[in-house]
């Protein structure tokens, strides 16, 4: 009796895969047409798609070599929390960086000081376009045009979103070398957006150190002024000469706190970082394939619940 059950247990499981593939098989041309048109529509989208290029900038930390100072000029700027150490010594610039490329304020500086709107602009950037094959023929044919007038400050937020987009930093763990880099359709752009930003991050970084600086030299200063113990005053005059070299430092090279390993280059027209167009294709068709089979399905459920409905209503 346990196997006579068993047996028809698996003739039945063997009936209802019949009939699925046997509805896959009468509805073979509905399913062929939905993932034609899905996959054409990709293949369309793909070629009007413009390549991403990314150029970037791979930066390394500058020694630490800060001005010597006595052990009591020292113990005074411990208690202070003076750091005398080389320029930005202890800071965590990859992490400022991040923080200023996520800041509105600072991309609302650097957009209206640089018009980075325009420069990001559908009609600046789409005369540099590369398309597959090097081909825009599609890109023409199906190009919208929006001529709708924005406000100023929603010009300005649209073109932070944009950035924060393009614009990103990473760090290697093993050298703590920071790679400052830009995706964008025009290469151009993409070079030109990571030197911008590149040279105004450590100039922002560069004043907010030496307006510390300065705060602290003006301070002890006056405390020089007052001072009337000669031992206090020859340590403060240390603390006040270590300043000042500590500023003087930090104006040499051209970046603050870090040394640029390799520059930002125009990317090669072949390098492209994107679009992946034949996996968008083959991913769409399988994608096309599915969902056909589960539409076939679906109307196949619709059908059998109102043949049931209405053999329940006589």
């Amino acid at each position: 009796m346990q196997e006579t059950y068993h047996t028809n247990h698996t003739d039945e499981d063997e009936i209802d895969l019949k009939a699925l593939f046997s509805t896959i098989w009468q509805n073979k041309f509905i399913i062929a047409i939905f993932a034609l048109i899905i996959t054409v529509s990709a293949l369309i989208y793909a070629l009007k798609t413009p390549n991403v290029y990314t150029s970037s900038s791979v930066l390394i930390l500058k020694e630490s070599e800060g001005p010597n100072i006595g052990g009591g000029a020292a113990a005074m700027a411990a208690l202070a929390g003076i750091n005398i150490g080389g320029s930005g010594s202890g800071i965590d610039v990859a992490s400022l960086f991040q923080n200023l490329l996520g800041n509105y304020f600072f991309h609302k500086d650097m957009i209206e000081k640089y018009n980075i709107d325009t420069m990001l602009s559908l009609e600046n950037v789409e005369k540099n376009y590369v398309f597959a094959a090097n081909k825009s023929e599609v890109y023409h044919f199906f190009k919208s045009v929006d001529d709708d007038e924005k406000e100023h400050n929603e010009i300005i937020f649209d073109t932070y979103q944009k950035l924060k987009n393009i614009l990103s930093t990473s760090t290697d763990k093993e050298s703590g070398a920071i790679t400052l880099s830009a995706k964008f359709e025009d290469r151009f752009v993409a070079k030109e957006l990571i030197e911008i930003y590149l040279k105004e991050m450590s100039d922002y970084i560069k004043k907010l150190d030496l307006k510390e600086i300065d705060e602290q030299v003006h301070y002890y200063e006056k405390e020089l002024a007052a001072a009337q113990n000669l031992d206090l005053k020859s340590n403060i005059n240390e603390l006040l000469s270590a300043l000042v070299k500590k500023k003087v430092l930090s104006q040499a090279g051209e970046f603050y706190m870090v040394k640029q390993l390799t520059k930002p280059q125009v990317a090669y027209i072949k390098d492209k970082a994107g679009p992946k167009r034949g996996l968008m294709i083959i991913v769409s068709f399988i994608t096309s394939i599915i969902l056909g089979i589960f539409f076939i399905f679906f109307k196949e459920f619709i059908r059998n619940d109102n043949e049931n409905k209405s053999e329940l209503s006589f």
